[in-house]
Order: C-alpha cells, then structure tokens, then sequence
C-alpha cells in the first residue's frame, strides 16, 4: 500500500493516488496483466500497489475515456496521389457473461503510411484503429463516420477484406463506389483446402496450386475457375463449393490492377496484425476470462493508446469527475 506521506499518495477521483501514479497504473494496466502490472511498478517507482487497485484505476478510466472517444478521422487528409487502405474483422475473446465473443476491429492508413524498405519486411507508419464488441450494426456505424469525415474518395477507398457477408454487404451499401479486394491469401487459402483434398502427390499439388494462385496474381480468375471445375473427379461437391466462392467475388479479384493503386496491397496483413497488438496481446493471456463491461473499457485503452492519444487519459487523471459532472 502507498503510505500517506507519500508524493504519490495525494489523490483524486476517490482515490489516495496522485495523477501521475493513476496514470501510470492505467499505462501498466492496458500493457499486460494485472497481476504483471503492480510488480512494473513496484519495480519502477518503488510504490507498492496491489493487482486490485491497478484494475480498479485503469478500469474506471477505461471507463471515462469512452465520453471522449470519436470516431472522427486523425489522420491527416488524403492527397489526390493517394488512396486510403479500410480494413476491418473479427476478433474473438473469452467472456464470463457470453463465452467466446467477437470484438469486431478496424484499421485505416495511407498509401504514403505503406514503407517498402528493400531487402525488409514493408510496415505502416501510421494508422488509426476502431474496436467495438457486439453486433456489427454498430461497429459499421462508426466506420461509416469515420471514413466519412475523408470526404468522397470513391476508389481512392480501398477495403481489403475476407469473405465475411456482413463486411462485403456493408462496404457494397455504404461504398458503392470504393475499390472492395478480396484477401488475396483468404483467396489463396480456400485454393490450398481444395488441393488438399484432391492430390494424394503432395510434390504435383504445390505445384498446381502455386500455377493457380500466379493466375490470380495475374486477374485470370475465370481461368481458374475452369482448372477447378476441369480438375474436381471425385470432388465434385468441394470444386463447386470453390468456383461459387470465387464467381460471387470475381469483381473483388482483380489483383493485378490492385498492385498498381497505392501501396500495391492485396492482402489484410495490416488487419491480422492489429488484432495482435491491440487485442490478443493483452486480452487473450492464459486463463484470461472478462466481463463484457471490463472488456469494453480495455478495449478503450488500447485503442487510445494505439491512437496515440495518451494525452486524453492524462487529461482524465487530472479531471475531479464529481466536480465535472
């Protein structure tokens, strides 16, 4: 516990914790676990506060800082020489109240924010990100303002997504005139269960899988189609599953006219990755279980973390919320 002469022990918020303590354990807090978080600052400030009062902090701040969430763009407005990449998916984590939930995740940058170092594994500068668990009603709301507040790119917007139906009606309803990909290795994965299935020769399937996914590369996905279909013998229920696939998102699999628009993207690595970093990475720790409320207020903090917006959770600690109401 902090002693009562302590600098850090000069409250707020119903707290006997400075500002700059709570803001510190609400740092810790949406870094790892709990019970991890009071020992980085034990260590650190040599202050001893439990993995209870770190949840309670970071918690209620998770808390207050949805007030001042928006969903308005960060991002600096889109040149005419750019486009803006839209990524968006679903995340599942454990909860006591509801078991395994989605948390549906967006992610928006530039085509400028797309870094090709030669000979390096390319990454994006800067982005924003979007997280809401529930229904995605409301999550494509938000995006909806969110990607409004760029103006009217029409295929300047580039959506790189999965197959998902609630994804593929939303941008067709909301963005007609945007550039809709499908994921080039969701495409590419679908290809990979069919051959499986087919070739007992593992050498002779690489290879015709490999010779498929170069056609499309190379926007020849009716070809493909024919392969498929030519190929199927005995799978015929499995080879008619993959040509419906790809014929109701042939006009999302012109890759080689995808390469030449902005950063050359096809794939939703950038969208794989943020559920890394802002979800998995601090939700879905072994033997992790939340409340759907804690969860939503963790999902607060990250995204503003990842925002680069700490200033908001700063501002917060210094705030007397009973005065403020």
């Amino acid at each position: 516990m902090i002693n009562n002469s302590h600098e850090f022990s000069r409250g707020n918020n119903c707290f006997q914790i400075s500002p700059r303590l709570q803001e510190l354990m609400v740092y810790a807090g949406q870094m790892d676990s709990y019970s991890n978080s009071h020992e980085v600052i034990k260590k650190f400030v040599n202050v001893e506060v439990s993995s209870t009062q770190v949840y309670r902090v970071a918690d209620l701040y998770g808390s207050k800082v949805a007030e001042s969430l928006d969903t308005g763009r960060l991002l600096e407005p889109v040149k005419k020489e750019e486009v803006l990449y839209a990524q968006a998916d679903g995340s599942m984590i454990l909860t006591r109240d509801k078991g395994w939930s989605e948390v549906k995740l967006g992610r928006i940058f530039k085509s400028s924010h797309c870094i090709h170092a030669e000979g390096k594994q390319g990454w994006i500068s800067n982005s924003q990100y979007l997280a809401h668990l529930g229904g995605h009603k409301k999550f494509c709301n938000q995006m909806d303002s969110l990607l409004d507040d760029f103006g009217p790119l029409k295929e300047r917007l580039v959506f790189i997504t999965d197959g998902a139906t609630w994804l593929k009606n939303w941008i067709e309803d909301s963005f007609p005139d945007a550039v809709s990909i499908l994921d080039f290795y969701h495409a590419s994965e679908h290809l990979h269960e069919f051959s499986s299935q087919f070739f007992k020769d593992k050498e002779l399937e690489q290879r015709w899988t490999q010779q498929q996914k170069e056609l499309l590369l190379d926007s020849k996905v009716t070809e493909v189609i024919e392969n498929i279909t030519r190929l199927s013998g005995t799978k015929k229920r499995a080879a008619e599953k993959l040509v419906a696939y790809y014929q109701s998102n042939l006009h999302r699999m012109d890759y080689k006219r995808y390469q030449q628009i902005g950063g050359g993207l096809i794939g939703s690595g950038a969208i794989e990755s943020a559920h890394r970093t802002v979800i998995q990475k601090r939700m879905k720790q072994s033997g992790q279980r939340w409340s759907t409320k804690g969860a939503r207020n963790m999902l607060n903090l990250r995204v503003v973390k990842k925002n680069q917006q700490w200033n908001k959770i700063i501002a917060l600690t210094k705030t007397d919320f009973k005065k403020a109401a």
